[in-house]
């Protein structure tokens, strides 16, 4: 029950679906249905090719098919990362009985091309009533205004200076 093959693999195979479902709900997003992920749990062995062993794949397809996560895109690769990480906090979070309330996106945009910036402000719009707070820090003037609320820091002489501008 406590080795590789047990409870613990259960509850993984049993949350996976949900963190895929989750993850390719925000990719619809992200992508315009472009993308989507799937996890694998179990693949033949290359020593033994009637075995299955225990893994954790994560199979990305766009309408070129199934290509290998090295071959995609900074930008790319953040958005799939940015799906597959918040599905993944949110069903830990529900399954724990609780609720994440504040989301942190600390630099996810200088990967991004103008397209990829508006589909992943779009998308962090889309998640917003999920959370209490958002905090994007980023450095690309562009993006000052696509959220309701911000916080500018300005380094003078004496130390950083803070102002709250609203929108």
């Amino acid at each position: 029950a406590c080795g590789r093959r047990g409870v613990q693999a259960l509850r993984i195979e049993h949350a996976l679906p949900e963190i895929e479902d989750y993850a390719n709900d925000l990719l619809e997003s992200l992508t315009g249905g472009e993308r989507r992920v799937m996890f694998e749990t179990q693949r033949t062995s290359k020593s033994k090719q009637d075995s299955l062993i225990e893994t954790l794949d994560i199979k990305i397809s766009d309408s070129n098919g199934e290509r290998p996560y090295e071959n995609y895109s900074g930008g790319e690769k953040f958005r799939v990362n940015f799906a597959i990480r918040l599905a993944w906090s949110q069903v830990l979070a529900r399954r724990a009985g609780a609720r994440l309330r504040t989301l942190v996106i600390d630099e996810g945009f200088g990967s991004q091309g103008p397209d990829g910036r508006q589909k992943l402000v779009e998308a962090i719009n889309t998640v917003q009533s999920e959370f209490a707070c958002i905090l994007v820090i980023t450095h690309i003037d562009e993006l000052r205004d696509k959220f309701p609320a911000r916080i500018d820091v300005e380094k003078t002489a004496t130390g950083s200076q803070l102002s709250v501008v609203a929108i």
